[in-house]
């Protein structure tokens, strides 16, 4: 067969010069590619091109109300993008840019309806991953990255995921390597009067404080009530907010460290496969149970959580049963990943 010259889409290429070079020139002529970034790897499109992005809804059958994150080369990018930035909002990409957080604030009339999903808001970030930083740089604006996966699925975080996700829908993936952090950014909503937390992440509260002075609102907290008349304006739609994302294929349990074995050799003891993620691995003696060490540290968990559900959702087990995390804020973050997780698993896509 001769050489047409023609590249065959969803190809992974290592990250050089060249490949960064030709995913810009993609993202300019309106093509979706994987991009690596620190938390997960995205799918990217120029922000500022509504038919470029509207391939990334179609590419992850996502629906269209559902704002997108826009990365930016440099915080110098965000006066084009952020009608009004708050002092605290500066501060704090001052102190986390290049980084996983994402402040939500008004948006200019030129970010396309498109990408804030017909809200005034928009979410905007500057991710660490040198490749990432590369290629925005290279493109000279914003990009659109949501995760690249299926609506709902669960994450990448290596380009072969991306490529047995999308395959052809997604002209290049520009391999990054393993994703450091594993799992979304913290979302910090400044639309409003009160800073607030809509996703939590690898930015905490606290980390959050120490550079503002205050503690962040965290959505799903109990909070006092409030000092004014009127109902507060509602938060803004974000990603990964659903009750039910992040998910696996297989149906998915957590379940407490004390029942753990017992559950597991139950449902063994059942006929059934049963793939579990656990801080300990004791010897079950049954092949029909696999299981996977999960690291005690919440930082380390979250590095591997997304490869290691993908791995467990691959076995053609019939359960996957996780055991449940610890409290704290460390915690939060890989907690709430899981919690959506459970409640969306265990379906088909559409």
């Amino acid at each position: 067969m001769s050489d047409t010259g023609i590249k065959p889409r969803g190809r992974i290429e290592p990250p050089t010069l060249v490949a960064i070079r030709e995913a810009a020139d993609l993202l300019r002529a309106g093509d979706i590619v994987g991009m690596p970034t620190e938390t997960v790897y995205g799918l990217a499109a120029d922000a500022l091109n509504p038919e470029a992005v509207r391939k990334i809804f179609a590419a992850k059958g996502r629906p269209a109300d559902h704002p997108l994150i826009v990365h930016l080369p440099s915080a110098d990018h965000l006066p084009r993008w952020a009608a009004s930035i708050p002092k605290d909002a500066i501060a704090l990409a001052r102190a986390f840019w290049p980084g996983p957080l994402t402040l939500i604030l008004k948006r200019t009339p030129e970010v396309p309806l498109e990408v804030t999903g017909g809200q005034d808001t928009v979410g905007l970030r500057v991710p660490s991953h040198s490749i990432a930083l590369a290629m925005l740089q290279v493109f000279d604006s914003g990009i659109a990255a949501p995760s690249a996966n299926r609506f709902g699925r669960i994450s990448p975080t290596s380009a072969v995921h991306v490529q047995e996700e999308l395959g052809e829908r997604v002209a290049m993936i520009v391999d990054g390597g393993a994703c450091a952090v594993g799992i979304e950014s913290t979302i910090l909503d400044f639309s409003r009067d009160v800073p607030e937390i809509l996703r939590p992440g690898a930015i905490t509260p606290d980390d959050i404080a120490r550079v503002i002075g205050r503690r962040p609102r965290v959505r799903g907290e109990t909070e006092p009530a409030a000092a004014t008349e009127g109902a507060a304006a509602p938060a803004p739609r974000v990603s990964g907010a659903l009750a039910a994302h992040y998910a696996p294929r297989t149906p998915l349990r957590l379940v407490e460290p004390a029942l753990l074995a017992d559950e597991a050799a139950t449902l063994a003891g059942e006929g059934s496969r049963v793939a579990v993620l656990a801080h300990a691995t004791p010897n079950p003696h049954d092949a029909r149970l696999i299981w996977q060490a999960m690291p005690a540290d919440p930082a380390a968990y979250a590095h591997e959580l997304y490869a290691n559900l993908r791995a467990a959702d691959a076995l053609d087990a019939d359960f996957i049963l996780i055991e449940a995390l610890p409290g704290g804020p460390g915690w939060a973050a890989v907690a709430d990943r899981l919690g959506r997780a459970a409640v969306g698993s265990g379906a088909e896509d559409d």
